[in-house]
């Protein structure tokens, strides 16, 4: 049985199932943060690209956001999924993490 998400002490102490807490928000906060932030970058290396005028070194450093933004878009989403593909290989919710009490 999961024990609800919150920082239990013990006479001030930390305890495991605080560290549960604090794991489990990252997981659920870090993927589609990362995602975001590498979509964000995608629309900047654009903006970029279309505002370079043509100058060889700006086109060519857009190009390098954008190809940048591309491959942390794929990582995202590959981490994600190999998450998914061993949950379902092994039985186990990779993405959601407990300690068991």
């Amino acid at each position: 049985m999961a024990v609800p998400c919150t920082i239990a002490t013990n006479q001030g102490a930390a305890t495991l199932q605080g560290l549960q807490c604090i794991v489990e928000r990252l997981f659920n906060y870090i993927i589609p943060f990362a995602g975001m932030a590498a979509f964000v970058v995608l629309i900047a290396g654009g903006f970029q690209y279309l505002t370079a005028g043509g100058d060889p070194k700006k086109v060519q450093q857009a190009q390098g956001v954008i190809t940048g933004a591309i491959i942390g878009i794929i990582v995202t989403l590959a981490v994600y999924l190999i998450f998914r593909l061993l949950g379902l290989i092994t039985g186990l919710d990779l993405l959601r993490f407990e300690i068991p009490g």
